[in-house]
């Protein structure tokens, strides 16, 4: 079918005005809904009724307030407008032209085109999602550097998938993503060299499958995934995988066992102490603040965070890896927020904490929801009471519909706290939606 089929199709050229591509790219769908609008003529209404969602839920979208972040939704709106895949980071779309499709791959990852091995397609629900599509065979015979150097842009593009995604969503693609290369490994010749390089991105993979399990809920395969990166990692040597290996393990723990979460993750910076990038180092050293805090250890956690700062200073210009890129100022500024909430800092929490969030998309709203929930505390904890009702009011809104446990598990504490401010208006609001 041709994108033009489509009654609420956006047209070729307003998909091309920049505001359009821009606000596509953010996941922004409240301003697609109201470019589309604007300069298509496609009423509110009719994209309701197309993208399945109600017709409030659209107005209140285009007014900016809350956000999208599920594939199925995601993929519904690219069906329902027309929008290509790529544009929303999905694989192409069924209903793309011949053309169109060759253009996409062609203008992707060289390395698709090239390798027979790596076969375009979808598996289970990514067939009706759109999920980009995973390795379903692997090649026989020799292989060379060329394969792991793929691997690691594939892995790198779908690491993206998380950004905007919970780990309900995204769990399955990367499990599937790291048994693959497992399957590589054992069933394919290479030197050493190559060895040593899959095996680097399986580590990396595993970590990221565990991560999504977390997010999901499954602390069992999340434990056993970041086991197996570790020992991977060890094995090749590499001390920033197994650093991070294990400060993944300390964060999971840090809930049930803060004490232990503090010994593993002191450990974590103990195995990549030195020669470490700048931005690796600065997250094993936020995450051994963060046990650290949770433990009650306040002058530990301070020196921790300072020596965040340092590492990530140390960066000058040098290239970084993907899996620890995203680690910047804004990232350790929301973690110094949530450090002080945590040990009943607030005077210092809130505005490390409201800075940071001030410039924080909302296309990001797991993230986005969980930092939220420590301001909210920290609120608490100074006694404003009703700061603290409208910042949860606002995870509520942030949270709906995203494919995690941990936004609403982290918000449970904190209604229960406001609870017994209930004759407070905005508070017995709050509740009463929190229970709806």
């Amino acid at each position: 079918m041709h994108p033009q089929a489509s009654p609420t199709a956006i047209p070729p050229h307003v998909l091309q005005r920049a505001d359009m591509q821009d606000a596509i790219a953010r996941h922004d769908f409240g301003a697609v809904f109201v470019l589309a609008r604007k300069w298509a003529g496609i009423s509110y209404s009719k994209i309701a009724e197309a993208c399945a969602i109600k017709p409030e839920r659209v107005g209140t979208l285009a007014r900016g307030q809350g956000s999208i972040a599920t594939y199925e939704k995601i993929a519904a709106i690219s069906d329902a407008l027309r929008i290509p895949g790529h544009m929303l980071g999905l694989s192409p779309r069924g209903w793309e032209a011949p053309s169109a499709l060759e253009a996409v791959r062609s203008s992707g990852d060289e390395a698709v085109k090239r390798r027979d091995f790596l076969r375009v397609s979808a598996i289970g629900a990514g067939t009706a999602l759109g999920i980009p599509s995973l390795l379903e065979e692997v090649p026989r015979g020799r292989i060379g550097s060329d394969v792991p150097a793929m691997l690691a842009r594939r892995t790198a593009r779908l690491r993206r998938l998380d950004d905007v995604l919970g780990g309900g969503d995204t769990s399955g693609i990367y499990l599937a993503e790291y048994k693959a290369t497992k399957a590589i490994l054992r069933g394919s010749s290479y030197s050493a060299a190559t060895e040593s390089k899959l095996l680097a991105i399986l580590a990396e993979q595993a970590q990221q499958a565990g991560w999504a399990a977390f997010d999901a809920g499954d602390h069992v395969a999340a434990e056993h995934l970041y086991k197996e990166s570790h020992s991977v990692s060890t094995r090749i040597s590499d001390p920033a995988l197994a650093g991070n290996a294990l400060a993944f393990l300390a964060y999971q723990t840090i809930g049930s066992n803060p004490k232990a979460a503090v010994e593993v993750a002191e450990a974590s910076c103990a195995a990549a102490d030195g020669g470490v990038p700048a931005t690796v180092g600065a997250l094993l050293h936020e995450r051994r603040a963060w046990a650290h805090a949770v433990a009650g250890n306040a002058r530990e956690a301070d020196e921790a965070l300072a020596a965040a700062q340092a590492a990530l200073a140390s960066n000058q210009g040098r290239s970084q890896p993907d899996w620890s890129s995203w680690v910047d100022e804004q990232e350790l500024q929301i973690m110094a927020g949530r450090c002080w909430t945590e040990l009943r800092r607030p005077l210092r929490a809130v505005p490390l904490l409201e800075d940071a969030l001030r410039g924080f998309d909302d296309a990001h709203a797991r993230d986005k929801a969980l930092y939220s929930c420590w301001l909210a505390d920290a609120y608490l904890t100074a006694g404003e009471i009703e700061a603290a009702a409208g910042i949860a009011d606002r995870v509520l809104n942030l949270s709906a519909g995203v494919a995690s446990v941990r936004p609403r598990q982290r918000l449970q504490p904190i209604l229960r706290q406001l609870a017994s401010h209930h004759s407070v208006p905005m508070v017995s609001d709050l509740l009463e939606k929190a229970r709806s």
